[in-house]
């Protein structure tokens, strides 16, 4: 689904770059940043369809940035690719919003890519 705008969030470079290859494959185009300030940063500055949100990150942790996503007025949709496994995570990070919660080490990152294509 060309013309996407996804920005993934990501302090783990090999995995960021990953998804910029899948993504960019299916000609979406994607953004980067390290840590939760860099991203609400860049979603003041332009819109994104869809943000892949890690979890744990230096400078501002995912579930600060899922607040800070909440009190916007245009939404991205937000899908969490953490390695939290913990049910009360997944529950609270579905309850402040975010459409899916992925499982880094169990999930392909095709399906990541088939997600976001389907929207």
């Amino acid at each position: 689904m060309a013309n996407k705008k996804v920005l993934i969030v990501e302090d783990e470079r090999p995995l960021a770059h990953a998804l910029e290859l899948k993504l960019g494959h299916e000609g979406i185009e994607t953004t980067t940043a390290n840590n939760g300030e860099d991203c609400l940063k860049l979603l003041k500055e332009k819109e994104f369809d869809v943000v892949l949100l890690d979890m744990m990150m230096p400078v501002m942790d995912g579930f600060q940035v899922l607040a800070e996503i909440d009190k916007m007025e245009k939404k991205p949709t937000v899908f969490v690719l953490s390695n939290l496994s913990v049910l009360d995570d997944q529950e609270k990070v579905l309850s402040m919003g975010a459409k899916k919660y992925f499982i880094k080490s169990d999930t392909p990152l095709a399906t990541i890519v088939a997600e976001i294509t389907s929207l």
